[in-house]
């Protein structure tokens, strides 16, 4: 371990303390930051002085800042903390707009409101201003942010739609800790194993051409696991939008969890077009990445054609990655003007290329649902599971559903129910 010379700390730390105070900020923004790293920040300033906000700026970044996607919260917490003199009134308008009536007229970038939650964990909310005796009292509006077991059992079965921005925000917390687990795929590949129940036969001769001809013993082998590939297609039209942008926050914590078993993940979206986002999500920020995509998808809350956006995919993406067996997840809700017999064709080459064809409509909520809309009663009976996707649950539903390749859902109750061949 290095040895430090002493530190000679000023009378009143004031710099130290708010050094100590950013960096705990960045580290429960996510970033690994011990308290190794606040000395060498405060010894790092103490040698480069502090005359110059650039130099200010980058003398902390040098010390906090590790991997690129790290300087957006970096960036971030250090403008609101540090530079921005209205920085809390800022902050106050990110995370109770509505309350506070402090909302700027721009939105927020990326990273800014996990800042903010950041800088503000912990600190009271500011006093209410007093009002002048001559205007009539606001009403004093009290908000509870007590998480108990019960409230959050509440927001596994909310649906997203009826969701507050806090409960949502909570909500999408809860979806980066879920995990979507695969079983493995067993290749034509085989390995050498000792427990194998095959026999290698080339290996077995070669062993014994090394021993004159004699055969000592037999070398077995059993097949190789591989992960597939995730497919995901998410509809972005008007009337999912809610769901798909709630729902794109949970694939961008699959895209980005190490050994949550699958070989890689493929993301796409369609409204009126097919947008390839696939890159966009391995960004490690979620803001960012989901801004990316935005940018990149322009039919955001537009116009639907699932038919040829699903044929576009067919033609253009299915044997790139599709090749290997994958897994897809279809979110949508079907309702498609389009042609019924092109829709039909397009969905049935989609599952034929793919090994587990999953379709997730938010409109499934409710009890009383009926597959008589066209493009529904269209899609059903090509896909391997029909399930919905409205809330926390149904999300972690999911993962049964893709570890039992055998559970159909509510398809063949719709098939019966509906008379759809």
């Amino acid at each position: 371990m290095p040895e430090y010379a002493p530190l000679e700390l000023p009378d009143h730390p004031a710099l130290t303390e708010n050094i100590t105070h950013f960096a705990r900020a960045l580290r429960k923004a996510g970033l690994p930051i011990g308290p190794g790293r606040v000395i060498e920040a405060i010894r790092a300033v103490e040698a480069a002085g502090f005359t110059e906000k650039r130099d200010f700026y980058w003398t902390l970044h040098s010390v906090f800042v590790n991997k690129p996607e790290q300087r957006v919260v970096f960036t971030q917490i250090f403008r609101l903390y540090w530079r921005d003199p209205r920085y809390m009134e800022h902050m106050m308008s990110l995370m109770l707009p509505a309350i506070r009536g402090v909302q700027e007229e721009r939105s927020a970038k990326a990273a800014e409101k996990r800042a903010a939650e950041a800088l503000l964990d912990g600190a009271d909310l500011p006093e209410p201003e007093e009002p002048s005796k001559g205007g009539e009292e606001e009403p004093m509006i009290e908000v509870d942010a007590s998480r108990t077991m019960s409230a959050e059992e509440k927001l596994r079965c909310l649906d997203f739609e009826q969701m507050s921005t806090e409960e949502m925000a909570r909500a999408r917390r809860m979806l980066a800790r879920l995990t979507l687990p695969v079983p493995p795929i067993k290749s034509r590949r085989a390995r050498a194993s000792r427990q194998g129940h095959r026999v290698d036969f080339g290996k077995t001769l070669r062993l014994s051409m090394r021993r004159g001809g004699q055969l000592r013993e037999l070398a077995l082998k059993e097949p190789r696991l591989r992960w597939p590939n995730l497919v995901v297609l998410c509809d972005i039209s008007g009337s999912m939008s809610t769901y798909s942008r709630t729902i794109l926050h949970f694939l961008h914590a699959v895209s980005n969890e190490k050994g949550a078993g699958w070989a890689k993940v493929h993301a796409f979206t369609f409204g009126t077009r097919l947008t390839n986002i696939t890159r966009h999500l391995r960004q490690r920020d979620v803001d960012a990445a989901l801004a990316a995509a935005g940018a990149e998808a322009q039919d955001w809350e537009g116009g639907t054609r699932i038919g040829d956006c699903l044929h576009d995919f067919n033609r253009d993406w299915s044997r790139r990655v599709m090749g290997q067996g994958a897994v897809v997840l279809l979110i949508t809700d079907g309702l498609d003007r389009g042609d019924p017999e092109a829709l039909d064709k397009t969905m049935e080459r989609l599952h034929l290329s793919s090994r587990h064809l999953v379709w997730i409509n938010p409109l499934l909520r409710w009890d009383g649902f009926a597959a008589k809309a066209t493009g529904i009663r269209t899609m059903l009976p090509h896909v391997d599971t029909f399930r919905a996707g409205h809330s926390i649950d149904s999300l972690e539903a999911l993962a049964e559903a893709i570890s039992k390749p055998n559970d159909p859902g509510e398809k063949y109750r719709l098939l019966k129910a509906n008379q759809i061949s």
